[in-house]
């Protein structure tokens, strides 16, 4: 599997990218600002993250995605670690990440990649998402956001 960035000339991989953002809207308007990136296996691409400068020195990961057929397979982990390492490259300080209070599996994988819990934006999701999106039996509600320094 090689991890890269995505070209501009190349095609945004947007089904994959709406796995873990359902808002297309939502998506075009933050990729046009952050530096995409894809891990491909014979150039299939079968995972995506972005990474979003938003403060001086602080980077946010956004849209950490792995096609179905590859979940569970460690995929999305290599993906969070390589955007760590990124990030250092860069000279951020801080890299941070928000998930869902539903996304059970995404808050074990981000603690075990060194994150730490640092707030909740309560109603985030019933605020900005037309839709009532559930996960694992539960309506996701709640940005958990996390941090981690570099």
């Amino acid at each position: 599997m090689e991890i890269r960035k995505l070209n501009k000339s190349e095609k945004l991989p947007l089904k994959l990218l709406l796995l873990a953002d359902p808002s297309r809207e939502i998506v075009e308007e933050y990729i046009n600002r952050g530096e995409c990136f894809i891990a491909e296996i014979e150039q299939q691409i079968i995972g995506v993250y972005v990474l979003l400068p938003t403060r001086p020195e602080t980077v946010e990961l956004v849209n950490v995605a792995v096609t179905e057929e590859q979940q569970g397979r460690g995929i999305g982990k290599q993906l969070v670690i390589n955007a760590i390492k990124v990030a250092k490259t860069k000279g951020y300080k801080t890299i941070e990440i928000g998930t869902g209070n539903s996304s059970i599996d995404q808050l074990a994988l981000y603690q075990k990649c060194g994150f730490r819990i640092v707030g909740v934006d309560m109603d985030f999701f019933v605020r900005h998402y037309p839709e009532r999106i559930f996960e694992n039996g539960i309506q996701c509600r709640d940005m958990v956001r996390l941090s981690q320094e570099l």
